[in-house]
Formats: structure tokens, sequence, C-alpha cells
């Protein structure tokens, strides 16, 4: 009996170091802005079975207000799993406390739909082993990253095909004194058509059917919830296809670790089936 639990003793920490080793790999990499003219992070997360003999598809996951690039590997350690479920690529861009993911049209410090799309995508692409189109790119994020993943989806149709959020802010006008929405877009009575345009609400005539697939979801409690069911019902008249799901939940990270592994698996189908 003695020597069966020392066999034990030994064969376990040798298990352990093997799962280790099999595991996603996760590193923080430092990228240099151009447009912005500053150095920012972002978690990459490459699956166990990473080579550079393989070309790799990319889902970019964005965080929400208030969070920056390590929020999703410290608040979700799971995730990291996903990318070795998926054998693909997850990239976590830094969207500053409260970029909201656009191109600010009153302050050129805040410039990161091109800094993400163009800039972050440009040198995942140059660093790392991955499918070089839209058809191996996805992106999604919660809340600020769940508008600025649908907003950067359509504004840059030949970077991603597919895209996503989660508990995301559809309409930024009802929010015009909160979440320092005003300091990227100027205050809204000088140019409502501004938070229009840069809500994704306001652009959903820039999409076709079937240019883009789509996944977003909310959760029944949310505060977000109106926006959500109102942007569904949009993308319903204009005859945009996309899956949208209401879940009992808030707006927790409880909902959006659950979230996501519905959101990979749709953009796991999406990269198969152009294989």
């Amino acid at each position: 009996m003695l020597k069966q639990i020392i066999q034990k003793l030994i064969i376990l920490p040798a298990l352990c170091l093997f799962l280790n080793a099999q595991a996603a790999k996760v590193d923080t990499v430092t990228v240099h802005s151009q447009i912005m003219n500053r150095d920012i992070k972002a978690v990459v997360i490459t699956p166990a079975k990473y080579s550079k003999k393989a070309n790799y598809p990319v889902v970019y996951l964005l965080h929400g207000f208030s969070g920056n690039y390590a929020d999703w590997i410290s608040k979700d350690p799971a995730v990291a799993g996903l990318a070795d479920r998926y054998n693909c690529l997850i990239v976590c861009p830094d969207g500053a406390f409260a970029s909201w993911y656009i191109d600010s049209p009153v302050n050129s410090y805040w410039m990161f739909d091109t800094y993400v799309s163009k800039e972050l995508v440009a040198y995942i692409d140059s660093h790392f082993s991955t499918v070089k189109d839209r058809t191996g790119r996805a992106i999604t994020g919660l809340s600020m990253g769940g508008h600025g993943a649908i907003t950067m989806g359509i504004n840059h149709q030949d970077v991603y095909g597919a895209v996503g959020s989660m508990s995301g802010c559809m309409d930024l006008r009802p929010y015009k004194n909160d979440f320092a929405i005003k300091q990227i877009l100027g205050e809204y009575d000088k140019d409502p058509k501004s938070w229009l345009d840069h809500s994704a609400t306001g652009m959903v005539g820039k999409l076709k059917p079937g240019a883009l697939k789509i996944i977003f979801d909310c959760g029944s409690d949310d505060f977000f919830a109106g926006i959500n069911n109102a942007f569904h019902q949009q993308l319903l008249d204009a005859k945009i296809p996309h899956d949208y799901t209401v879940r009992p939940g808030g707006h927790t990270w409880e909902y959006w670790s659950n979230s996501v592994n519905y959101q990979m698996l749709f953009f796991q189908r999406y990269f198969n089936k152009l294989n």
C-alpha cells in the first residue's frame, strides 16, 4: 500500500508538468502605434500545438470600459484554454480606460480603431504564423469592447470576416454624459450626428446581407438589454443575417465568461467552413 502511494506521489507531479507543457502560451507584446505615437501592450495567446509550419486564425478579444489588455486573462483565465480547444490565436488588445475603440474626430490622442484594425493586426500577422486575410480573423468583446468589435468589424470588412459582441453598447447616444464618451466624440448637443455615425446602430447601412458573420448577445438583466434588442430588430428589418441570444444574467464577468464560449464556437465554425 505504501509503495502504491509513493508511486502516485511520483507520477502526479510528472503528470502536472506534462499538462502544463501542453497548455496554451500566454505572452504580452508591446506594439508601437504610429498614429498615436505611443507604445501599447496586448496579450497574445497561442495554442499548445502552435507551429510556424501552420497558419492559425486569430480572434481579437476586446475588454470593456475602465479595463485593459490583461482583463480577459486575469478575470477569466479559462479563456486561454479556448486557444487550445479551437487551435487559434487569441489577441487581447488594450483599448485604454475609455477609448471606445473609435478614431476620435475631436482628439487625435484617441485613434484606437486604426490602432487595433490596422497597426495591431499588421503586427500580429508579421510576428506570428496566421491566416493573413479576413477569412482567418474574427473580433469580439464585452461592453465597450462589444461596441468596438461591431463597429470596427463594419468599418473594416476587408480585415474581419466575423464579428461579435457581449453586452455591447450598440447606441452611444443615450449615454451622452456617461462612460467618458464625450472625451472621444465631443459634446453630444454640438454634433448629435457624429454620435449616431460612430454608433453600431448608425452603421447598419454599411452592411450587405451575408457580408459579415455576426453574433451578439446580452443578459436579460443588463442595462444594455434594450439597445441590444433594438439593434437585433434593426438588423432584421435590414435583412442582415445574424445570431442573437438573450440569456439570464447581467453586466458581469460571470455572464461574459459563459458567453465567450458560445462566441468562440461560432467563430470556429466560420473558420472551418472556409477551410
